[in-house]
């Protein structure tokens, strides 16, 4: 990564919710109201557009910390709109505040931590390291 990436920095991602989005959809006891996972994934997606300009080519940027409350139910046919603001970070990890809103009230808010990586890389490593070892 050559540029440097500036605090304050922003990336948003929205969905409307559909079926496959809520409680319901992986088990028929619970209400078909938004999954956490999901809403924690629409944060991901948006602290991640928020490091897009700054990727060099081949590289992408990964998850490697959540901190989340979920604080509010939204029902199917919402739209769910998430944002994420660079607060910090180091050599290494990116620090983004998270947010995520219903268009009635704030569902969800924490912290999410990213890493930029070259896959192709990482891969090399791995090979490396375990050249010559049997699986």
């Amino acid at each position: 990564m050559a540029k440097k990436v500036p605090l304050g920095i922003r990336g948003q991602a929205e969905e409307t919710v559909q079926h496959k989005h809520t409680l319901n959809h992986h088990h028929d006891k619970l209400p078909p109201i938004y999954s956490t996972p999901n809403m924690i994934g629409l944060m991901e997606w948006a602290a991640a557009n928020a490091l897009l300009p700054f990727l060099d080519e081949g590289e992408i940027s990964v998850g490697t910390a959540i901190n989340i409350e979920h604080r509010a139910p939204t029902t199917i046919g919402d739209l769910v709109k998430t944002e994420a603001v660079l607060e910090s970070h180091d050599e290494r990890f990116y620090v983004f505040r998270v947010t995520a809103h219903n268009g009635k009230a704030e569902i969800g808010r924490g912290t999410v931590t990213r890493a930029i990586v070259n896959p192709a890389k990482v891969a090399e490593r791995h090979a490396k390291r375990h050249a010559g070892k049997s699986e």
